[in-house]
């Protein structure tokens, strides 16, 4: 639940703080106090949209701050965002600046717009009073409907996703056809000769290596003899020297065991010179100095350079451009069975699409049939007597078929006896309409407490003026339903009607005054003698009588 809203610099709040409890809290006050300013501001932690012109003339910023109770689900929020819990709370902070910029902070670590929103759910639901049933479209109706019977749309949207992709897929191959046809001669010349080529990967990295020598045989072939006769062959060869070197050291090693290492050591000395110069030889032996090799490998390279400037950076790179030639090849020449796998897969998804979008339907009607009979007792218990219903029609032409169904659902009623049913916007008084919205809002809210397998803390809802065009017994019924409201969840709203102002578990009032020539808002917590002085002005106006005070007391007594 809300625990305390703070307001700074916002609109005509100079500093303002409520500290909020549980059940159904009231804000009252005179006409243009600012009462809707606090909701607003409420609504703007709740990811709202942003305006610099909320800043107070002559600040540079605006503050809005709230600290919420916990859930687990908006602890999980935090988490996948990267936020820090603070144990049972959650506080917001968001900051306009004159300039139109501003900042987030979710317990006091910075945040983003986007994270209010995925929060706001699980936290509170403010219905504002521009709210009217002329804006709820059926899209709006739809979720509503889906809320209250906890059904879900994920079945649907991914069997939809499949549909969808298959269906592009087929119309991409069909409407590609002509270009594909024509690029059809292209990629022929160009298999027909890569494939002459007859490429092996990494040939190239080879011929370069065998280039370099045959273009340097002589070179080569003079320095390893030279290196093989300095090493074993030549008359002072290196191996000559070791040899002599090693029968004096064994000689010494007859009478000086010390010198054994030593001999050991020429003698390994000699096999490894032996080794190489055995290489050299071998090596010498195979360099071919053929000039037509030579040209035959200039040819070769330069082939594959001409490959490799029209078709990749190396040879690997060539052959997969031939694979994927190929590729396209088989599939223009494989066109029919193409088609005939696609049109099947499409089939397939579309069959899956109309059942899960058949179970959907039903699932609706179900819930519909239950949101009819519950919002109709509902909206009769605020003094009016209506027929409800809400339909739920399958579109399943695939035109209407959506990741949420194929559904149009439409809330139909009758507000007198005799009258046939019709849609909601067609309900011209503004008095019907603010209670037919409360009556569905609190169906819902009741239908979706009862659900929940756990007992979270409930999130708050906050109604601001929700009761404009409504007044005796019917405002009466109105402050009833809302205090059955706050039994189950913290409710906050926003009211001018005493009857309803009766039933609050905490009253504030929201004052305006002048100080220093600027003009400043403030909220207070009523106790019980000023809240029947409140009671009784919102009854009389501005002068409060005795009598109006007796009133007020009176209500105040019987809605407890």
């Amino acid at each position: 639940m809300l625990v305390e809203l703070r307001a700074e610099n916002y609109a005509v709040i100079d500093h303002a703080i409520a500290v909020f409890g549980p059940g159904l809290n009231l804000l009252t006050g005179e006409t243009g106090a600012g009462k809707s300013i606090l909701v607003d501001a409420l609504a703007l932690l709740m990811g709202g949209k942003a305006s610099p012109e909320v800043v107070r003339h002559g600040a540079d910023r605006a503050v809005v701050a709230c600290v919420f109770e916990s859930t687990p689900a908006a602890d999980a929020i935090l988490e996948e965002n990267g936020i820090d819990s603070e144990g049972a709370e959650i506080i917001l902070r968001r900051e306009i600046l004159s300039t139109g910029k501003g900042r987030v902070f979710v317990n006091n670590q910075p945040g983003t717009v986007a994270v209010l929103r995925l929060l706001a759910p699980e936290l509170a639901l403010v219905h504002a009073q521009t709210e009217t049933l002329s804006s709820f479209d059926q899209a709006q109706q739809r979720v509503l409907l889906d809320r209250f019977g906890s059904i879900s749309t994920d079945g649907v949207a991914e069997a939809h996703a499949r549909w969808r992709a298959a269906h592009v897929k087929l119309e991409d191959l069909l409407q590609g056809e002509q270009d594909r046809l024509r690029m059809v001669d292209l990629w022929s010349y160009q298999l027909k000769e890569i494939e002459a080529a007859r490429l092996e990967a990494g040939e190239d990295e080879a011929l370069e290596t065998e280039k370099r020598v045959l273009a340097n045989a002589e070179k080569l072939y003079t320095a390893a003899m030279s290196a093989f006769d300095q090493l074993y062959e030549g008359g002072v060869s290196a191996e000559g020297a070791l040899r002599a070197a090693l029968r004096n050291v064994e000689e010494l090693a007859r009478y000086d065991s010390s010198f054994a290492e030593s001999a050991r050591q020429l003698e390994s000395a000699r096999a490894v010179v032996g080794d190489v110069s055995s290489t050299l030889r071998d090596y010498a032996e195979r360099i071919n100095a053929s000039p037509e090799r030579l040209i035959e490998i200039e040819d070769r390279l330069a082939l594959l350079d001409r490959l490799k400037r029209k078709y990749g950076h190396t040879v690997a790179e060539v052959i997969a451009f031939a694979q994927d030639v190929a590729a396209k090849l088989a599939e223009v020449e494989d066109r029919d069975e193409i088609l005939k796998s696609l049109r099947a897969s499409l089939d397939d998804a579309a069959k899956a699409y109309r059942s899960a979008a058949s179970a959907l339907t039903a699932e609706r009607k179900s819930a519909a049939a239950k949101l009819a009979r519950l919002a109709e007792s509902q909206i009769n218990s605020l003094a009016m007597r209506v027929r409800f219903e809400v339909a739920v029609s399958a579109e399943e032409l695939e035109s209407h078929w959506t990741a949420h169904g194929w559904d149009v659902v439409e809330y139909r009623i009758a507000t007198n006896p005799g009258e046939p049913l019709k849609p909601l916007h067609e309900i011209a008084s503004g008095g019907e309409m603010s209670r037919v919205m409360l009556a569905l809002k609190v169906a819902v809210e009741e239908a979706s407490s009862k659900s929940r397998k756990r007992a979270p803390t409930p999130r708050t809802l906050v109604f601001d003026e929700i009761d404009i065009g409504i007044g005796g017994r019917a405002a009466e019924a109105v402050g009833q339903k809302l205090k059955a409201l706050g039994h189950g969840q913290q409710v906050l709203c926003v009211t001018h009607l005493p009857q309803i102002a009766a039933f609050a578990d905490q009253h504030f009032v929201v004052e305006k005054r002048e100080d220093h020539g600027r003009t400043k808002m403030q909220i207070r917590l009523l106790d019980d003698r000023a809240r029947t002085h409140e009671v009784a002005r919102m009854l009389s106006g501005a002068k409060v009588t005795e009598t109006s005070l007796q009133h007020a007391s009176q209500m105040i007594a019987a809605s407890r």
